[in-house]
């Protein structure tokens, strides 16, 4: 007996939320991708119909900032946890960073992590390819296996990176220019992060939050200044990773109204928490770069809803319980927690709370992350033609964030315990239910995708 098999979907009745309207509407999927988007479709024969009323439908979350520990330190994570709990979270793509065991620094390596990962997604992947002094050398072999962008490590981080030269970064951005992509940029100055944490150490500080007076904002700033000015000469592409810092956020109003090729992601967990939470919260809320004063994340939020924000990213970074245990002082504790989970949870929540327009979660979530890297309008966008990545929230439910919601061989985050307005019920790959009521539904399904078209600013 043969079995039957859906190659279409219809969604009917949704709430659909792009960047310029809320409208309600019906969303039919055909063989992978959207075909039609209007009011009062007609569903055919052998079609699953989504009944989404009274529910909101976004594009399917592109989570530009994710590190899945895959290979060389799956102790602390894998890319098959990571994937589902994307999934379950409704990411449909997430864009992996190259700082793992080994670094993703030749072409070679990354044609063999895109092939040890196909096997494992759950959604589909992009990869980033590393910028050292020895590996810019390497970038047009890394873009012709598939790297979507690079990351450069202006700092410490997880694997030891040496931080680039600026001769390393400014050949970069020229090369960015030349081929469309984007250089992503970690922007903590090293010296300048060197020389804060010997003098908090000497001082006998070893507490949680001696980790932010570690890193006061001129470390993020003067590290942004330096990318600010290279940007502007070579006219590349640069965009600032998990920004912190509201000084960083003058330089992004300052680049707009330059029209220097310069963006800024921030991240939930600097919306969220300030340096009030570090005592209560205690080493799980260390991150790189930290969590600053209240006025730093009020400004961050203002950033969002004015437009200043380019993207929000989750800086997915788990870290084992015992690497980030309270029982270590601060200096021995790791940098980062799992996010891309709570990513699409957490912003629902700031949004439904009236902290911005719901507009802004398929712009900085979605269009502005897979416009970056070459990936829209495949990726990012409801719209005929794109990709049928697509997930429908609940706005009258609530998502409780516990250790065993989070789908993670390190369930370590300061949002453990909170409850966030919104949940997301469905989420759709290429077509393709992989979630249902939150659950996941299908097997792995997940891809590599690559640029498309050169990263596009708008």
């Amino acid at each position: 007996m043969e079995v039957e098999i859906i190659v279409s979907i219809l969604i009917r009745g949704g709430h659909i939320v792009t960047p310029e309207n809320i409208f309600e509407g019906d969303i039919y999927i055909r063989d992978g991708k959207i075909e039609m988007i209007g009011k009062s479709l007609s569903p055919a024969s052998k079609e699953e119909v989504i009944d989404a009323s009274g529910k909101l439908v976004f594009p399917g979350i592109v989570d530009e900032h994710v590190h899945m520990r895959e290979p060389g330190l799956e102790y602390k994570d894998d890319f098959e946890h990571g994937t589902k709990a994307a999934a379950v979270g409704g990411v449909t793509t997430v864009i992996e960073m190259p700082n793992t065991l080994p670094p993703v620094d030749t072409g070679e390596r990354v044609r063999s992590k895109r092939e040890l990962l196909e096997k494992k997604a759950y959604v589909d992947f992009a990869l980033y390819g590393v910028l050292t002094d020895t590996s810019v050398s390497r970038i047009e072999e890394m873009l012709k296996e598939g790297a979507v962008g690079f990351k450069a490590f202006m700092g410490p981080t997880t694997g030891n990176l040496p931080p680039p030269s600026n001769a390393t970064i400014y050949k970069a951005l020229e090369l960015s220019r030349l081929h469309g992509f984007t250089v992503v940029f970690h922007a903590e100055d090293d010296s300048l992060v060197n020389m804060f944490v010997d003098r908090v150490k000497s001082s006998g500080r070893s507490d949680a939050i001696a980790h932010m007076l570690s890193r006061p904002p001129i470390t993020e700033e003067m590290a942004v200044m330096r990318i600010y000015l290279m940007s502007k000469e070579t006219g590349g592409r640069a965009h600032i990773a998990h920004i912190s810092s509201e000084g960083t956020i003058d330089y992004l109003k300052k680049a707009r109204y330059e029209g220097v090729n310069l963006t800024g992601e921030t991240c939930p967990h600097y919306l969220y928490f300030d340096s009030s939470h570090y005592e209560t919260h205690g080493n799980r809320i260390k991150v790189n770069p930290p969590i600053r004063e209240t006025e730093h994340r009020r400004a961050l939020l203002t950033s969002i809803a004015d437009g200043t924000m380019y993207a929000i990213g989750s800086d997915h970074a788990p870290h084992s319980p015992e690497e980030k245990s309270d029982k270590r002082n601060v200096w021995e504790v790791a940098a980062g927690f799992v996010g891309v989970q709570t990513l699409l949870p957490s912003m629902l929540n700031l949004a439904l709370n009236g902290a911005f327009d719901l507009r802004e979660i398929p712009r900085v979530l979605a269009r502005n992350p897979a416009r970056l890297f070459g990936l829209w309008p495949k990726k990012g966008e409801l719209m005929p033609g794109a990709d049928g990545d697509i997930v429908i929230v609940n706005p009258n439910a609530e998502t409780q964030i516990t250790r065993e919601w989070l789908i993670t061989k390190s369930p370590v985050t300061p949002f453990i315990g909170m409850k966030m307005k919104g949940k997301v019920e469905f989420t759709l790959l290429r077509g393709e239910i992989v979630v249902r009521e939150g659950k996941i539904e299908a097997e792995k399904r997940g891809t590599s995708v690559s640029r498309l078209t050169s990263a596009v600013r708008k």
